[in-house]
């Protein structure tokens, strides 16, 4: 039977070779998919297969549609990380990666956005690998997509700072991987090498975006600062493009949630207060506290513990103030913007 590859289940078999548009062997006949090969399929851009599916299979779906997951969501974002890999092999073998592998990529994870609306309870839901340069790189360039609506920009502009966000790194391919794994705080040397990213992206991304291609500029410019205080032209204000603007955000707020080797992951409520106190200096303040507006509600229902020991649960937001939410404390209702003397200190669940 021919069928498409957002219909797949996992147990399908392959009754034919699939081939991409340039004629690679992709996966061989009698395979058994899984989410690696489905995810395979979509890096590829193979839209329909033919496939047997089992008995077994065909329950799987009946189990798996009562599950709360993001079942769509987790197959294109598996094929972004996938797709991810396949650009990194290529800028560092080739120097060059192809648009065509960026978009098809990352325009189904795009797709799959509009019907979930709760973006920490999505990023949460999905089932990362090991990488955290692939993962950051897609994580970076989901918040980008969703960061671009937020400020009212088009459909069109949003991919294109998805699009930005997901290659901002890829300069990476040129970085010593030792030095990226290292568990401990770099040298002044080792980290020298680390922001010489940048301009390895830069070249690479030179040869299959224009000049003036918001996409390439985005990715160029994630680390500039808008006080000049960052790397590597020390471009100042609105010499850094929109999309340079919403990188420096998502890339900071993406590195400072994500657990790696050398730290680990900070509570929602503490990387916002972060990224709010980085908005007086170093980010566009409009663009950082839009980011922070739309991600606060997803605190709500959270349980959170105060600086004085105590625990309740967020059930208000206050948006004059959005570090200083309504909490309930088992039947009492406190209102932190009423009381300066106490604060949260982390978030529990």
């Amino acid at each position: 039977m021919k069928i498409h590859v957002m219909d797949l289940l996992p147990g399908d078999r392959l009754t034919q070779d699939v081939f991409n548009s340039y004629g690679l062997h992709v996966l061989s006949a009698d395979a058994y998919l899984g989410s690696d090969s489905i995810a395979r399929l979509l890096a590829h851009n193979i839209e329909y297969i033919e496939i047997e599916r089992s008995e077994e299979s065909a329950a799987a779906s009946v189990t798996l549609s009562t599950l709360p997951t993001y079942p769509s969501v987790q197959i294109s974002y598996d094929a972004s990380l996938a797709g991810l890999g396949l650009l990194f092999t290529q800028a560092l073998g080739e120097g060059r990666i192809e648009q065509d592998i960026v978009d098809a990529s990352f325009e189904p994870l795009a797709e799959s956005f509009h019907k979930e609306k709760n973006l920490v309870s999505l990023m949460l839901s999905l089932e990362n690998s090991d990488d955290y340069t692939f993962n950051h790189s897609v994580q970076v360039g989901m918040l980008a997509y969703y960061l671009a609506r937020w400020l009212g920009y088009p459909e069109s502009f949003a991919l294109d700072a998805g699009k930005a966000g997901f290659v901002h790194d890829i300069g990476m391919s040129r970085v010593d991987p030792a030095i990226l794994r290292k568990p401990s705080k770099l040298t002044e040397e080792e980290y020298a090498a680390v922001k010489k990213h940048v301009e390895y992206g830069e070249e690479i991304l030179k040869r299959a975006y224009p000049d003036n291609s918001p996409i390439l500029l985005g990715a160029m410019q994630h680390h500039e600062r808008m006080d000049g205080s960052g790397y590597p032209h020390g471009l100042m204000g609105e010499d850094i493009s929109v999309i340079g603007r919403i990188l420096a955000v998502t890339d900071i707020y993406s590195a400072m949630i994500t657990s790696r080797v050398y730290q680990k992951e900070r509570d929602l409520l503490f990387v916002l207060k972060e990224i709010n106190r980085l908005s007086f200096t170093s980010l566009d303040p409009t663009i950082t506290q839009v980011f922070i507006r739309n991600l606060v509600p997803n605190l709500l229902g959270k349980t959170v513990e105060l600086f004085d020991g105590r625990r309740g649960v967020i059930v208000l937001t206050n948006y004059t103030d959005f570090f200083r939410p309504l909490i309930k404390i088992d039947n009492e209702f406190v209102d932190l913007s009423k009381h300066p003397e106490l604060s949260i200190l982390k978030v529990l669940a």
